[in-house]
């Protein structure tokens, strides 16, 4: 499944309580869910890490619903085939790790 069928998904699905909820509502899931992920992230044997990163893929495609962001699109724009810094791929700029 690519990003934009995974927003849609979750349009359908929770689109109506995402709405309800608001803007400040499903961004504090958000924060509360990577927040649980840091946890999985540092004990990675006594959580469900995969889960825990959909849960924060979830709680964003949800939030960028609410804000009309097309998450697809913006992560194209944000990041091209290139870094948008030395032209390369992968990066080679000195400056980022």
């Amino acid at each position: 499944m690519d990003i934009r069928a995974f927003q849609e998904r979750m349009r359908q699905l929770y689109g109506a309580k995402d709405a309800a909820r608001g803007r400040d509502g499903t961004f504090m899931y958000l924060v509360e869910e990577v927040g649980e992920l840091a946890e999985a992230c540092r004990e990675p044997g006594a959580h469900d890490l995969p889960g825990e990163f959909a849960d924060v893929f979830a709680w964003l495609a949800s939030l960028a619903n609410l804000h009309g962001i097309d998450l697809a699109t913006a992560v194209q724009a944000k990041y091209p085939i290139l870094c948008a810094d030395c032209g390369t791929s992968p990066c080679t700029c000195a400056s980022k790790p």
